[in-house]
């Protein structure tokens, strides 16, 4: 069964892959919107990543006839409102690009204490099928704002953010220093996929 993802992020089509081999599920192949039929990408103007997550999820479905699943993703800052929010890849004001981003985050937190830096990750996921059929799901992943980016892996705001379970072991990594298993495991994105594990091994089988 091919399921398409309405992203062509490859880092986040591994990690979606590695999430479902995790889980067990086999005979399902993510698509890259490279490989699917070409067709006009929606504008994301949702308010919150529901919005965007299911605008992205129908025109997949939609123009392709294929199961599409989509993601919409980004860092909540209590400081700043939830900000930046739907906003997080573009909060420099240029799609994408992490490290002004980042830099951006950093300037703006700079005089906060650490009492005040909570964060959190959240990822929506919309998986919406030709037939209509949909499910919404979201994933949150608690932690704080560093004061200065750590570690290289992973993309987006994850060099600046401490996780809740690094801070709870005393070992203080950033997300960015965790392996690939060991963000699957916590990840915002792994505890919303997770939740759509049982409706995907159920659409496999028909």
């Amino acid at each position: 069964m091919d399921i398409l993802l309405a992203s062509n992020n490859a880092k986040k089509l591994k990690e979606l892959h590695s999430i479902l081999a995790d889980a067990g599920i086999t005979g399902v192949n993510i698509l890259p919107l490279s490989a699917a039929p070409t067709y006009t990408e929606p504008v994301e103007d949702g308010r919150t990543f529901a919005d965007n997550a299911l605008i992205k999820a129908r025109a997949g479905a939609k123009h392709t006839g294929l199961i599409t699943l989509a993601d919409d993703s980004g860092l909540s800052v209590d400081e700043l409102n939830g900000c930046p929010g739907v906003l997080s890849a573009r909060w420099c004001g240029t799609h994408g690009n992490d490290a002004d981003n980042n830099a951006l985050l950093l300037a703006q937190m700079q005089h906060v204490p650490a009492e005040r830096r909570h964060a959190a990750f959240v990822s929506t996921c919309a998986l919406v099928t030709p037939d209509g059929e949909e499910h919404v799901v979201e994933g949150r992943w608690e932690g704080k704002l560093l004061k200065q980016p750590q570690g290289t892996n992973g993309f987006g705001y994850d060099p600046l953010f401490l996780p809740n379970e690094e801070i709870a072991a005393g070992t203080m990594r950033s997300s960015a220093e965790l392996s690939a298993e060991e963000k699957n495991a916590i990840s915002h994105r792994g505890r919303a996929l997770a939740q759509l594990v049982p409706i995907i091994a159920q659409l496999a089988t028909q």
